[in-house]
């Protein structure tokens, strides 16, 4: 992932603003904090006139553009269906979309020295307020109708769909990529045995970790952001990241809230969703392929080369 020099920045700044203005938005250029954190997006944080603070978003790469449109009808679908706020695009353009700054903070943003997360919170000290929150906006997302959702354009995989996705995902990468035989058996396995999977798709975030999940002071989930890998898919994909960072102790709590505030599991989800999380480095991989750069293609070379001697 390219980042921008201070030159860059100052003209990515002056970028902005102007495209800001072209399309009815005015923010002061001193205002404006860029982070360049996300790998599809740079992000700005502006101020206007009247002291509304606004997102700016601008895709790093062509194919970015496809995928934002995909987001646009998904937040379409979601707004005034969930407990939480969504984000409200009022620019939206191949070159900037725009929106109003929810209220709260990420529960943790990426950590630019560690490479790791920064906690608003402690981790390990997060309240059963975050945690029962965060299990019932899953349930009203994921309870959300596919057909009606459909009708509203998002994408949609049946499951034996998401399946055969995964499978042809993981064919791909062998291609260009070298995968260790232990992580290519058990992958082998996991798409072979039906016990793993579920006979349901639901509306997914797609990109569930925690700078995208906004908080308020009291730790419960009040907003979440960043939807453009939305769609109608296999269930247990919206906690993969979750499972990386609370383990199996803590995947297990959360499914017992999730399906206590209604969501629909079946016996094997959790071993189904660890699953997945020991076929993220294809997902990496692909994401390498997509952008074609050097910098994504060693990332996820060194994941291949080291997951079978990860906890996973």
């Amino acid at each position: 992932m390219t980042k921008l020099n201070v030159n860059e920045q100052l003209e990515f700044q002056k970028e902005l603003t102007s495209l800001a203005a072209q399309n009815g938005l005015h923010i002061a250029e001193e205002s404006m904090k860029i982070n360049e954190s996300g790998m599809d997006f740079r992000v700005a944080f502006a101020t206007d006139g009247q002291g509304q603070q606004w997102i700016l978003r601008q895709p790093r790469r062509e194919d970015v553009w496809e995928r934002a449109e995909n987001e646009r009808k998904v937040l379409e679908v979601v707004k005034n269906r969930l407990p939480v706020e969504v984000p409200e695009w009022r620019i939206c353009t191949p070159e900037l979309i725009a929106y109003p700054l929810l209220d709260g903070e990420p529960i943790a943003v990426v950590d630019p020295a560690g490479g790791g997360y920064a906690w608003r919170f402690p981790q390990e000290s997060l309240s059963d307020d975050f945690f029962d929150s965060l299990a019932t906006s899953l349930v009203a997302l994921h309870n959300i109708d596919p057909d009606e959702a459909i009708k509203g354009g998002v994408r949609s995989k049946t499951p034996t769909e998401a399946r055969k996705a995964f499978a042809a995902n993981m064919e791909e990468i062998k291609q260009s990529f070298e995968v260790p035989d232990q992580l290519s058996k058990r992958w082998e396995a996991w798409l072979t045995t039906d016990s793993y999977w579920p006979e349901h798709s639901t509306f997914n975030h797609g990109d569930l970790h925690p700078p995208h999940i906004i908080v308020d002071d009291a730790q419960r989930v009040t907003g979440l952001i960043d939807w453009t890998e939305a769609e109608i898919a296999d269930p247990g994909k919206d906690f993969v990241i979750y499972y990386a960072l609370f383990e199996e102790e803590g995947l297990r709590d959360l499914l017992n809230r999730y399906e206590k505030a209604g969501g629909r599991t079946w016996p094997r989800m959790l071993e189904h969703i660890r699953e997945q999380w020991a076929a993220y480095p294809a997902i990496v991989a692909k994401f390498a392929l997509i952008t074609g750069e050097e910098s994504n293609m060693e990332m996820a070379r060194g994941m291949l080369a080291s997951w079978d001697v990860k906890r996973d």
